[in-house]
């Protein structure tokens, strides 16, 4: 592929560092976004991807490394350009519109010229908006209000569309209607964005990328798929789902576990602890009365129940079966490793062995 030819990059974050007093919030962060994808930042309460998001947006001041949206360098730790002049559109958690304006003034403020108007009408027709031009936002519902927000940030065709978990303040069933729509939405635009969340089904459900935080620092980027699937350290693991770690001793044969061999030959010596990463749905139950583990709970969700189930040496790992298998708590039974089912297995903290 020639250079002319290669996706061109709308976003280059470069050796991000930023801190707050004696507080390090981001440290060395390094990542790129392709021109009309979706970027998701994924991590806990705390690990920097809110202020990652303000130091592109302009916000908040780099105290070192470089920013260049759209080709134009617009942070380097010297040089700081404002907000308003970063091409770049903000959807906050709480929409941030204006109580005074009506939905058609809210997404036509910033807009310049004499199409303005055409804008405004073709940008709510695109977010479902088609006709309230000229209600007040107190008069919508809080997804119309989220839509305005977004109708609002598009408007002036930013390089750069930036998300700051803007259906935090949704219930369940309205965040998973306004996931489907904005995704929608922004494919429609071929817009760039990049959305923050802490909810791991929302990015993997949004995000082309997905590029997951710890402390400050970027842990893994990836597809969705990668993340989920291949995670390179424990913390992904752990956190890509509810994923248990068991024990295992490599030998000859492979990792032996307290739920039977995992049939993968490592390049470490005979006797080398690993940790096997299991999730709820690599895990097959059988009642039997001298099996490995005996059920300690069991969690109904509706289509399914989560069993946890106790093995040898305090070993904990949960398994999932269908809503129409019913095992009473404290009965006995053969924890095994579905069929067919790819695991991952780490030495130490952050060394991935493919299995």
């Amino acid at each position: 592929m020639t250079s002319s030819s290669m996706p061109k990059q709308a976003v280059i974050c470069q050796q991000l560092v930023k801190s707050f007093g004696t507080m390090a919030v981001v440290h060395r962060l390094s990542f790129a976004i392709q021109t009309g994808q979706i970027l998701v930042l994924l991590g806990p309460s705390g690990c920097g991807k809110t202020t990652t998001l303000r130091l592109i947006a302009g916000f908040e001041q780099l105290d070192s490394g470089r920013i260049e949206i759209d080709g134009q360098v617009v942070a380097d730790g010297r040089f700081h350009l404002p907000p308003e002049k970063r091409r770049v559109g903000m959807v906050f958690q709480d929409y941030a519109i204006f109580p005074h304006l009506n939905v058609g003034q809210n997404v036509a403020f910033g807009l310049k010229g004499r199409q303005t108007e055409a804008r405004v009408n073709d940008i709510l027709e695109m977010v479902g908006l088609s006709g309230l031009g000229p209600q007040m936002p107190h008069e919508l519902s809080g997804g119309q209000q989220q839509r305005v927000a977004l109708a609002r940030a598009l408007a002036p065709e930013p390089a750069v569309l930036l998300l700051d978990e803007p259906f935090s303040n949704l219930d369940y069933s309205r965040r998973l209607q306004m996931r489907h729509e904005v995704r929608e939405v922004l494919r429609q635009n071929k817009a760039t964005a990049v959305f923050v969340t802490h909810d791991q089904e929302e990015a993997l459900f949004l995000g082309d990328q997905v590029a997951v935080m710890k402390d400050g620092a970027l842990e893994q980027i990836g597809t969705p798929a990668q993340i989920f699937h291949r995670p390179q350290t424990r913390f992904v693991a752990e956190f890509m789902g509810q994923t248990d770690f068991i024990r295992g001793i490599v030998t000859d044969r492979g990792i032996e576990t307290v739920m039977g061999y995992v049939p993968q030959k490592v390049t470490l010596p005979l006797g080398t602890a690993v940790s096997v990463a299991v999730r709820p749905d690599d895990v097959d139950l059988v009642v039997d009365e001298e099996g490995n583990g005996r059920l300690l709970s069991r969690q109904f969700t509706g289509i399914a129940t989560i069993y946890k189930v106790a093995l040898a040496h305090g070993t904990m790992v949960h398994s999932w079966q269908p809503h129409t298998v019913e095992l009473v708590v404290g009965t006995a039974v053969q924890a095994t490793f579905r069929d067919g089912h790819l695991l991952n297995c780490f030495y130490g903290d952050n060394n991935l062995l493919t299995v």
